[in-house]
C-alpha cells in the first residue's frame, strides 16, 4: 500500500492506494509515515482542489471491498449532487429498497473513501446531522462548504 497525508481545513487525511486504485481516505489524528504513489498524489491534488472550492467530482480511480449490496449503496452515494443532501429514507427509495434503511445506514458508515464517496451528504429525515465516521462537526463543515461552493443547497438545515 502507498500513502500520502493531506492537511485539510478539517484535519489530516490519510490517502491509501494500491497499484490500481485509491482504497481509503480517512481522517487521522497525526500524520502517518508516507510512501506516496502517483495515485495517492493525484487524489491529494483533487482533494485539495475540493477544499479550495474548485472541484466537486473526483476522477482518480477508487475502489473499496464490499458486497454487491454495499457497492450499490456506494455507487448511489456518488449520484448525490453537492449542495443537495438527502435523507436515508430518500437513499433507500433511490435504491428501490425501502425496507433496508438500517443496512443502508450501516453501509454508509463503512465507507472508507470519505469525501470522494460522499456519505456526508446523507442526513436524517428531519434535516438533522446523523452518523459520520469523520465526526459530525466535519460532516456539518463539508455540507456547508458544498453549499457555499455550489451557491445552492439546504444550509438552513444546520
Amino acid at each position: 500500500m502507498y500513502s500520502s497525508n493531506l492537511h485539510s481545513p478539517i484535519g489530516i487525511l490519510l490517502i491509501e492506494a494500491d497499484e490500481v486504485s485509491v482504497r481509503s481516505i480517512q481522517f487521522v489524528e497525526n500524520e502517518i509515515r508516507q510512501d506516496p504513489s502517483e495515485l495517492t498524489e493525484w487524489a491529494k491534488i483533487e482533494l485539495s482542489a475540493y477544499f479550495e472550492g474548485k472541484l466537486s467530482t473526483f476522477t482518480f480511480p477508487m475502489q473499496q471491498n464490499g458486497s454487491p449490496f454495499q457497492q450499490g449503496v456506494w455507487q448511489e452515494l456518488q449520484q448525490i449532487k453537492p449542495g443537495h443532501p438527502i435523507s436515508y429514507t430518500e437513499l433507500a427509495k433511490r435504491l428501490q429498497n425501502s425496507l433496508a434503511i438500517r443496512a443502508i445506514a450501516a453501509t454508509n458508515g463503512k465507507n472508507k473513501l470519505l469525501i470522494a464517496i460522499p456519505c456526508h451528504r446523507v442526513i436524517g429525515s428531519k434535516g438533522d446531522l446523523v452518523g459520520y465516521a469523520g465526526e459530525l462537526w466535519r460532516k456539518e463543515w463539508l455540507l456547508k462548504h458544498e453549499t457555499k461552493m455550489t451557491g445552492i443547497g439546504q444550509a438552513s438545515l444546520f
